[in-house]
């Protein structure tokens, strides 16, 4: 059944009393004149009755007093519609639309749904952003919105940050030959004259066409984020670090997963001017070194570090991370290669906050008795897979540093006879 949460607000928004018996039709079309004058809003939510995108133009150019109007079981729904709709019914109010793939102009709404299976486009993004100052409920009430997997977005659908249009840089370049430019190139810049001011949480995951442009324009018109994924956003490099920069002491979790093009330079920069950051993600960005995460070690709040194959992350940033960061408690080192089995015993015996710990596929945590510490791995994963997975997570974390202060020991005392060390899978202390 249809969520009619939008219409219950509708009706305590009021309606003007000079027409009493303004009524809904639910899953038929008004069947005549009288009724079409007298319809504040249609409802077609079941698609067994069999009602048309033809037969849904055909009925609004009569009703003139049409305020909500809900689509979700009308399976051709196009943006034919909705463009009829925003020419000719001026006072409508909310719109609910489940099924249409481009959205090209709604009118200025005060609610909008936008349901399962619509594929996002530019010009939907574009227009749904210039309604914002209306739009009273936006799926979650504007504080949090994600676009995360929606491939099909560019630069076009997000704010333009006003730039100095002075003369164009020259160029020794010979210039290419003219193209025909394509509708979505021809698409005018989203000029907004508002900003977010509530919007908290932004998840643009996977937007592999955006550019640092559009990351410019976001946080131009979005200031106070906490919250910002940016995964898997390919085309990204360090000038989009240097805008997210900007957001300061208002970001606290930052997902940068995936982007291949990002540097120390810009991960450094955000460290230093976003320091209330208590999550960072950067998960596959292979240009990282050491420099980043000692950067990040020297803010006060991090809790969460994940740098899940970064494969130039050495011993030095381990150490670092132990010394600098008493207030982690969860750090994903999986994949990272170039870790020693020292480092991590005296990152794990200084960070007494330490809660999880994932080395998976680190060569030194393969060493024999470390496994009896870890969780156990997935059922569904090869074995192959599960011969190198190491999670330590609670109270493991306390019982893997004890087996580590005994080989430490004992390793001392091995020196201190000049006799060979042979390392021991179980906790007793004798050297052979």
């Amino acid at each position: 059944m249809m969520d009619t949460t939008a219409l219950d607000w509708e009706l305590d928004a009021g309606w003007d009393p000079g027409y009493p018996e303004l009524k809904h039709v639910v899953n038929r079309l008004p069947a005549n004149f009288k009724e079409r004058a007298m319809t504040r809003g249609i409802i077609v939510d079941d698609p067994s009755t069999g009602i048309t995108e033809d037969q849904i133009l055909s009925e609004i150019y009569g009703c003139r007093k049409l305020q909500s109007l809900v689509l979700t079981g009308v399976r051709d729904l196009s943006d034919r519609t909705i463009i009829e709709l925003a020419r000719t019914v001026g006072g409508l109010r909310g719109l609910q639309i489940n099924g249409c793939k481009y959205v090209s102009g709604p009118p200025p709404l005060e609610y909008l749904y936008v349901g399962g299976g619509v594929v996002l486009t530019d010009p939907t993004v574009s227009a749904i952003a210039k309604t914002f100052p209306k739009l009273q409920e936006l799926d979650v009430r504007l504080r949090c919105l994600s676009l995360a997997r929606c491939p099909q977005l560019t630069d076009t659908a997000f704010p333009y940050r006003v730039k100095d249009r002075g003369k164009k840089p020259e160029t020794e370049d010979k210039p290419l030959p003219h193209r025909p430019l394509t509708w979505i190139e021809q698409l005018e810049p989203l000029m907004l004259r508002h900003t977010a001011v509530d919007m908290r949480v932004l998840d643009l995951s996977g937007l592999t066409k955006i550019t640092d442009e559009a990351v410019a324009g976001v946080v131009v018109h979005c200031p106070v984020l906490d919250q910002l994924s940016l995964a898997g956003c390919t085309s990204l490099t360090d000038n989009a670090l240097e805008s997210v920069s900007k957001l300061g002491v208002s970001l606290s979790r930052l997902n940068l997963a995936r982007i291949p093009h990002i540097t120390d330079s810009g991960v450094m920069k955000v460290a230093q001017e976003c320091i209330e950051l208590r999550s960072v993600d950067l998960a596959f960005c292979r240009q990282l070194t050491d420099l980043a995460v000692m950067e990040l070690a020297g803010l006060q709040k991090i809790t969460r570090l994940v740098l899940v194959r970064v494969p130039k992350v050495t011993d030095n940033a381990i150490y670092f991370l132990g010394d600098h960061t008493p207030t982690l408690e969860r750090l994903h080192l999986s994949y990272c290669d170039r870790i020693s089995l020292k480092s991590l015993h005296h990152l794990i015996c200084r960070n007494r906050q330490l809660k999880h710990l994932t080395v998976t596929g680190v060569p030194a945590a393969r060493r024999k008795g470390l496994g009896r510490f870890s969780e156990p791995p997935p059922e569904r994963w090869p074995d192959d897979q599960k011969a190198v997975f190491r999670v330590f997570s609670g109270e493991s974390i306390g019982r893997l540093c004890q087996f580590l202060d005994k080989e430490k020991a004992r390793r001392q005392q091995a020196e201190a006879k000049n006799i060979p060390f042979v390392a021991r899978s179980d906790d007793r202390m004798d050297l052979y």
